[in-house]
């Protein structure tokens, strides 16, 4: 089953780079360029530079040399001795106030097809050949893979949450208002308790599949071409583990706007959903999301139908069992996701929006903020937008577990990971 071992971390020398706050940077695929230039501004040392070069002729040689630069003059520091990294985001979701926590490790990346390691969502190809030259270039992970895993005891939470009473080593709060807090355990009891923890654990990939699907890569290039042998550490990977039932643990949902339809009408679109939906209007979202909450809370499929100017109707399943002459080829699971109930019954058979549509998003656009979804309408630059429940935790597990694998942009699970509190230099033993 899954293999993790401590390593020597990667870090920032604060004394000579400067303040932590000002090193570190949200995911690369959610930075704009300005703002990746205004990080830059701030600090010539935040890891950006590294994790999303735009510098030189060939950005990925170029951030290898800024990597080499900021080891030898020690801006880039790495530990004495291997540790496994406690590290925990405090946030808002939902009108409170909730932490999550988990442990960063490295940890041995195997095939799909092992089971060991399961993935649930569908990736893209450019983005894994951006991360794969940046592999070849600099022999590290700047950011984590997040990873969940199983564990009905919470043994490993309760010995993360004893090693982390004290105050944390690393910590700052973001513009967006994430404590990050980060605790470095080299107690080689403690490591040896939370590498025997794992030794029977799968893990269902929560965000970074294209980093994870990379690292395979990568692995096989490296022993290719000569570079590394099984067991090296090119086999091992920078992944944070949380586990599945963490009462901190957020999902957010990703909701669909429609646009450039020719011969959109909202009165077709629902006369043709009155064979599966029950169908209920309103005039005003302001109550959307509390009625789709009561829906979900019930275990309904239920969605948003947005046409702007405050109406929306509330589109619910009548009778799940439809969807197993839908999709038979699929498992219960996959089946019975709520977006696969919109992709299926509402976006390919009314709508016409297939699935090769979706993932080269032509009529379909992707949000995760509600907002969004509805101002985009409101403005005119959308038809109408599907507002979402978030999956379930356990729908991903299950759907992974099958070996099957959601649509695009089916989860958000939130706050993101920050990158640049502590790095795999795949390089250092």
């Amino acid at each position: 089953m899954a293999v993790i071992k401590p390593f020597k971390g990667m870090r920032f020398d604060t004394e000579k780079a400067g303040e932590l706050k000002t090193l570190c940077c949200p995911p690369y695929d959610i930075i704009s360029e300005e703002q990746r230039k205004a990080f830059i501004a701030q600090n010539e040392y935040n890891v950006i530079r590294l994790e999303l070069p735009k510098e030189g002729d060939d950005v990925y040689v170029r951030a290898g040399e800024i990597l080499d630069m900021w080891r030898s003059k020690g801006v880039l520091i790495h530990e004495d001795k291997p540790a496994i990294y406690i590290y925990e985001m405090e946030f808002n979701a939902y009108s409170k106030r909730r932490s999550v926590k988990g442990i960063i490790a490295r940890v041995k990346v195997e095939e799909f097809s092992k089971g060991i390691i399961l993935p649930h969502e569908f990736t893209l190809s450019k983005a894994k050949a951006d991360r794969f030259n940046l592999m070849k270039a600099t022999n590290c992970n700047f950011s984590q893979i997040y990873a969940l895993y199983m564990d009905s005891e919470h043994t490993t939470l309760k010995t993360i949450d004893d090693k982390s009473k004290t105050d944390a080593q690393y910590q700052f709060t973001d513009d967006d208002n994430i404590t990050h807090r980060l605790w470095v355990c080299t107690d080689e009891a403690v490591i040896k308790k939370l590498v025997d923890d794992f030794a029977d654990r799968k893990l269902y990939i929560a965000d970074g599949h294209h980093r994870y699907e990379t690292a395979l890569n990568y692995r096989n290039y490296c022993r290719e071409n000569g570079i590394s042998k099984e067991g090296d550490a090119q086999d091992y990977q920078m992944i944070y583990l949380v586990d599945m039932e963490h009462p901190g643990l957020i999902v957010f949902p990703t909701h669909r706007m429609v646009r450039d339809l020719a011969d959109f009408d909202k009165n077709i679109v629902l006369e043709s959903c009155k064979e599966y939906f029950d169908i209920e209007r309103f005039d005003s979202v302001g109550n959307m999301n509390s009625t789709l909450s009561k829906q979900y809370k019930a275990g309904k499929k239920a969605f948003g139908f947005y046409c702007g100017k405050g109406e929306w109707y509330l589109l619910t399943l009548k009778d799940i069992s439809v969807m197993d002459s839908v999709l038979p080829e699929l498992s219960p699971a996959s089946r019975q996701l709520d977006v696969s109930v919109l992709h299926s019954l509402v976006l390919e058979k009314t709508m016409g929006i297939d699935k090769e549509n979706m993932a080269n998003q032509i009529n379909l656009t992707y949000t995760k903020f509600f907002e969004e979804a509805i101002m985009a309408v409101d403005k005119g630059e959308f038809q109408c937008s599907f507002i979402l429940n978030p999956t379930r935790v356990t729908e991903i597990r299950d759907v992974a577990a099958a070996g099957e694998k959601m649509p695009q942009k089916s989860t958000y699970f939130y706050p993101k990971m920050i990158t640049g509190m502590v790095m795999n230099d795949i390089g250092v033993d």
